[in-house]
């Protein structure tokens, strides 16, 4: 009994978040439907689908940087204790801190054509300032923190004795890594993927400075917004919404559960 009302009580407490959204979410889908036919003309605007593309296949991209990258790092804080490194841990959580505007200034000082990174690449002919590549960089700067802490958490999860056995039983770290810490960590490392691909996606502050273009979708609304106001830009807000929730439901999906 006690424990019925404990998660009564949870579930009470735990319903003011979620009506939070559902509220929210729920108004703008509203107010949306009082004009259903502008609804429909987004979803045949190239435009808007363009720009859309855009935010799912860069945030793609900056999230396949990161896990490359992010999963060894993650693999490193987790099992490694050394010097300096809760000062590294805390560097890393910076992107996740600092004001979006102020990372994306900061990303423009480094990556413009006369930065420290981008100077030096546009003579071989990379250029980061309103380019694809520069809306990956500004995502991959704000996302790659919650890959990193995510799959960290999710190594440590991972009985350290289980690597212990295997490599005394002849397995090499990379073999140990490859087929225990990584299998064991993955639920782990998958949210953090989903996590980091959803920031990706949502960035806008630190894309419109360094690559206000292409248009992505955060960039795109913002500007319908601005130009013409609520009528224009809400129509695309509801389309990127339903299919980013069809997707992360997708990802969400529940594989079963052991009894």
């Amino acid at each position: 009994m006690r424990i019925e009302k404990l998660f009564l009580a949870f579930l009470f407490l735990g319903v003011f978040l979620l009506a939070f959204v559902y509220i929210t979410l729920g108004g703008l889908f509203y107010e949306q439907l009082k004009d259903f036919k502008g609804f429909i003309d987004t979803i045949r605007d190239f435009t808007v689908l363009n720009a859309i593309l855009i935010s799912l296949s860069a945030s793609f991209v900056s999230t396949l940087i990161a896990f490359v990258f992010g999963v060894p790092l993650a693999y490193l804080l987790a099992r490694e204790d050394f010097a300096g490194r809760s000062f590294l841990e805390g560097t890393l959580d910076i992107p996740m801190m600092i004001p979006h505007i102020v990372a994306g200034i900061a990303l423009y000082c480094v990556f413009m054509r006369s930065g420290l990174i981008g100077a030096p690449l546009e003579k071989i002919g990379i250029i980061f300032t309103d380019t694809f590549l520069g809306i990956v960089v500004a995502m991959l700067f704000m996302s790659f923190p919650y890959l990193v802490n995510t799959a960290k958490e999710g190594f440590r999860s991972v009985d350290v004795r289980l690597e212990n056995v295997a490599r005394s039983l002849g397995a090499s770290p990379w073999k140990v890594f490859r087929e225990i810490s990584f299998p064991l960590a993955f639920p782990s490392i998958f949210n953090g993927v989903v996590l980091c691909w959803a920031r990706g996606i949502s960035e806008f502050s630190a894309v419109l400075i360094l690559a206000y273009f292409p248009k992505s979708a955060p960039i795109l609304i913002y500007e319908k917004f601005t130009t013409f106001g609520l009528a224009s830009s809400r129509p695309i807000s509801v389309l990127l919404i339903l299919i980013c929730l069809l997707i992360f439901v997708f990802l969400r999906k529940p594989k079963g559960r052991k009894e």
